[in-house]
């Protein structure tokens, strides 16, 4: 297989891209940095495509070294033919390589290994041969002996023979695969003896299932697949047995007399016993692979705009970790997420002393820190915090005419960074409390620097994460929090080893060994010092400059994400226009792009040795240096007063924020402490595949009631327009 064509048509790339790319990757530079400052040599691919391109060049590199140790294998044997060399060059899967192979494995005993130990594999293969004349009673006499005794044996054991042939033939097993998809039904029903009530109504629609495999809905297989792993589904591919049997004995079965018949029966019974069971669970396998990388994808696809919500920058935040009896824990921290104060309040209880006492501890706070927003989670008891906070904000500004306004954040997470090693490295005098309440504050503040610090798995935007493969689902979520990180900088002198550690070139190690040098040396000056931190070389420099800011330090390029590669040619462009890097500084340089575009992309590139890709990339960085790429997003929606689901009505208009996109529609925070939920069918009139096509996570969006059941905590929402009261 030629890795580079292949990788060349599936990606739709040039072949000079392509190899490019692959050159790129080989030399160990990382995708944030061939993606930012490689933009001329791959055709401007952007991270996540070429994510995609190095799992499938890693999967094809993977796939030829596989032929090449099953090639080996069956040379060893002295049983390699023209024809499977060709097989093995055709393969484009792993599936059909294992295909190939299956008949020269060492297998376990069998029934065809018992008969062949017996030595009635000649037997077998004059048997499969069919001919016309061939007399199968005379000639199984010649094969009696001490272990076969009976001519019945000998062609029962010659049969048994002939089963695993027809069972381990690759192109047999490919076409029943192949009718299995697009014949065969996915079924499912309660597994006996499970009477749970609970689990019945979560499985109830699958009590009584039957869908064609072609057709089944990745969030389904995901669900079965979690009912039958805990042995309350029972699950299977039906198909019609008979077709079946025909497409196992295609290619074996001639018209040769009692011969064909013994052949014929032996393909049956192959079918029913070797390949039926295998070939349902390769198709299942294949199904649920293709499910956890679709909800892989939903993850990496709701996680991005989570991450990339727009920092609250510079607001003094009260952070509240709502709960009923141990109290809600309150933590205040400045603009710069620094932990100032701690309390605990029992805002949530049904007691008026309590509660007065709650708000003047709050009050205290909220002067003596000059709070401008509360963050609050919407954990247990977040509802009767958020009334509490309402109450709270409108006295404050009767009493004293300052101005505070609270969020509701979702909190997912922060208990389990709370009692994380992480946690205790940060803040090793504080409770895990509250650790948790800072959190809640930190991730208004900037969310992207804050949930960095959480598992992915453990934020709350994907489906069935925990039923996927963990590795896999690592890689991806890893993948996204470095495209984010990356993509927005970091300041090398505020930066926790947490967050450094996604940068470019950067592991855990250099992350931080880089906060030691800083908190040794003081602040850094300018990027050429990080060339002295400890196992900080030359090639890790090279990736991670560019994503690493001085804010006030010895050089403005050092606060853009120009990379010091460049610097040079950066220069020679400001000259060029007749610009100092003082005007960049003070932020003169707003005619530069005209400027360039008059003058001509083509000329300006050659003249300052920069490519034109690159080109566009330092004209706006030095236009908006210490740039937030964030800034331009939908900043969190404050809020000053408060709904329940009791107050919606069906036709009532309100605006949302989008909580987590699903296979099946969103779930929309419209306010309640309860999400609503807009099915696919209404989202929009227009016909979509998905609803990421539409909507994405932190996306501010108008709904419609649609349906309100108090009793269940369910709410219907459409974005098709006011509905039927």
């Amino acid at each position: 297989m030629d890795i580079l064509q292949t990788l060349k048509e599936e990606f739709k790339l040039t072949q000079t891209h392509t190899q490019n790319i692959v050159n790129l990757i080989d030399e160990g530079n990382t995708i944030p940095f061939i993606a930012r400052y490689r933009k001329e040599m791959t055709g401007d691919c952007d991270d996540q495509i070429l994510r995609e391109l190095f799992d499938r060049l890693t999967y094809l590199r993977n796939l030829e070294k596989r032929k090449e140790e099953v090639a080996t294998a069956i040379q060893n044997q002295g049983k390699m033919t023209e024809e499977i060399t060709v097989a093995l060059q055709n393969a484009v899967t792993m599936t059909e390589v294992e295909d190939i192979y299956r008949p020269y494995k060492q297998k376990r005993k069998t029934r065809a290994s018992v008969a062949i130990a017996k030595g009635l594999q000649p037997f077998a293969e004059a048997i499969l041969a069919q001919e016309a004349t061939f007399d199968v009673q005379k000639e199984a006499e010649k094969y009696l002996n001490d272990d076969v005794k009976t001519i019945k044996e000998a062609i029962d054991g010659a049969q048994d023979i002939i089963a695993e042939i027809i069972a381990d033939d690759a192109a047999t097993r490919k076409k029943l695969r192949n009718f299995f998809f697009n014949h065969g039904e996915l079924t499912s029903s309660y597994a006996k003896g499970k009477e749970d009530a609970d689990e019945k109504k979560t499985y109830g629609m699958y009590a009584e299932y039957c869908e064609p495999v072609s057709e089944v809905k990745n969030h389904r297989i995901l669900a079965l697949n979690r009912g039958e792993k805990e042995e309350f589904l029972k699950v299977q591919i039906s198909v019609n047995e008979e077709v079946a049997k025909r497409i196992a004995g295609a290619a074996f079965v001639k018209n040769g007399g009692e011969s064909s018949v013994i052949v014929r029966q032996a393909a049956e019974d192959g079918y029913v016993r070797l390949i039926a069971p295998s070939v349902e669970r390769e198709v299942r396998a294949e199904l649920f692979e293709k499910a956890s990388e679709a909800a892989i994808k939903m993850f990496e696809v709701n996680l991005k705009p989570l991450l990339m919500q727009p920092p609250l920058k510079d607001k003094i935040v009260l952070g509240w970790d709502p709960g009923i009896r141990t109290g809600c824990k309150i933590c205040v921290v400045d603009g710069t997420g620094k932990y100032l104060a701690k309390a605990v309040v029992f805002a949530t209880f049904d007691n008026a002393e309590k509660q007065r006492e709650a708000k003047i501890i709050l009050k205290n706070l909220i002067a003596k820190y000059g709070v401008e927003v509360i963050s609050c989670g919407n954990g247990t008891a977040s509802k009767e915090s958020e009334i509490f906070i309402v109450d709270l904000i409108k006295e404050v500004k009767a009493e004293t005419g300052r101005e505070v306004a609270y969020v509701i954040v979702n909190e997912s997470g922060a208990s389990i960074y709370s009692a994380s090693p992480l946690a205790a490295e940060e803040f090793p005098d504080l409770d895990p409390t509250v650790r948790s309440s800072i959190s809640i504050a930190r991730r208004l503040q900037d969310p992207l620097a804050e949930l960095i610090k959480i598992d992915p798995k453990s934020i709350g935007v994907g489906q069935y994460q925990h039923d996927m493969n963990q590795k896999r689902l690592d890689e991806a979520l890893t993948g996204v929090l470095e495209g984010c990180v990356n993509s927005v900088g970091v300041d090398l002198n505020t930066a926790s080893a947490s967050l450094l550690t996604y940068i470019a070139g950067l592991n855990a190690g250099v992350a931080k060994n880089i906060v030691a040098y800083r908190e040794a040396n003081g602040k850094f000056k300018n990027r050429k010092q990080l060339l002295k931190v400890p196992k900080l070389g030359e090639k890790a420099y090279t990736q991670c400059a560019g994503f690493l800011r001085i804010d006030g330090g010895d050089n403005i390029l050092d606060n853009t994400a120009v990379h010091p590669e460049s610097y040079e040619k950066a220069e020679k462009l400001l000259e060029l226009f007749a610009y100092t890097k003082e005007d960049v500084k003070a932020r003169k340089i707003d005619g530069l792009k005209g400027k360039v575009a008059a003058y001509g992309e083509d000329r300006a590139a050659k003249e300052t040795g920069l490519d034109k890709a690159t080109l566009r990339d330092v004209v706006t960085e030095l236009m908006k240096p210490g740039r937030d790429i964030r800034e331009g997003l939908p900043a969190p929606e404050l809020r000053k007063d408060v709904m329940s689901m009791e107050d919606l009505k069906v036709g009532m208009e309100l605006t949302g924020t989008v909580r987590n996109v699903i296979d099946f529609g969103a779930f929309v925070d419209i306010g309640v402490h309860q999400d609503g939920l807009v099915h696919i069918s209404q989202i929009t009139n227009k016909y979509i595949k998905h609803p990421s096509e539409v909507l994405k996570v932190g996306q501010v969006v108008k709904v419609w009631i649609k349906e309100v059941d108090v009793k269940k905590k369910r709410i219907g929402l459409t974005m098709k327009g006011k509905p039927n009261a």
